[in-house]
């Protein structure tokens, strides 16, 4: 009973945490593909439903890589026959975000992704290096090793938001926020 209890309390913390930024614009961040090209979120992803996935250490990273094939089975690879009908126009980016000293391993990680990296996820990876405080301030950030999930409006407001590990009932929340 107690830990179910305790499951129940983290469940409501998470989700009130998740629920301060719900309704609030994405703020701008500017990110680079693996070939350098900049992209400006949510700006230049505007006119269409966006699903952000953010992490900003190591092992949140490691967990965001967790999301990479369900999410590419779902919202991004091409559906053929019977099944394009049920095919998604949405934006998809995977972002992980170099700060402070570790800004300097961006070069490095962008070159670790071209060799390491199926090349038909390579278009829907950002490189973010610069300030964390603004994005932690905003989109409650609390945990540094647990990667953050946000879906935007095609105008970049936030419709819904998620963390951590990847489990078919955030997947399936994702998707409903993308639906409605």
């Amino acid at each position: 009973m107690k830990v179910f209890l305790t499951l129940i309390i983290s469940i409501v913390i998470l989700s009130s945490t998740h629920a301060q930024v719900i309704g609030k614009f994405f703020p701008e961040m500017k990110a680079e593909t693996v070939a350098d090209k900049e992209v400006v979120l949510p700006n230049d992803t505007k006119g269409k439903y966006t699903l952000l996935g953010l992490a900003y250490s190591k092992k949140s990273e490691d967990e965001l890589n967790g999301w990479f094939n369900p999410i590419f089975g779902k919202f991004i690879r091409k559906q053929e026959g019977m099944m394009a009908s049920f095919a998604y126009d949405v934006n998809v980016y995977f972002v992980p975000m170099f700060t402070g000293v570790n800004a300097a391993a961006t070069g490095t990680a962008k070159k670790k992704a071209l060799k390491n990296t199926d090349p038909q996820l390579l278009p829907y990876i950002l490189f973010y290096r610069g300030e964390l405080k603004k994005y932690k301030e905003a989109l409650d950030f609390e945990k540094r090793d647990i990667p953050y999930f946000f879906v935007l409006d095609p105008e970049g407001k936030i419709v819904y938001a998620t963390s951590g590990a990847f489990s078919e009932a955030k997947m399936d929340a994702l998707e409903e926020a993308i639906q409605d």
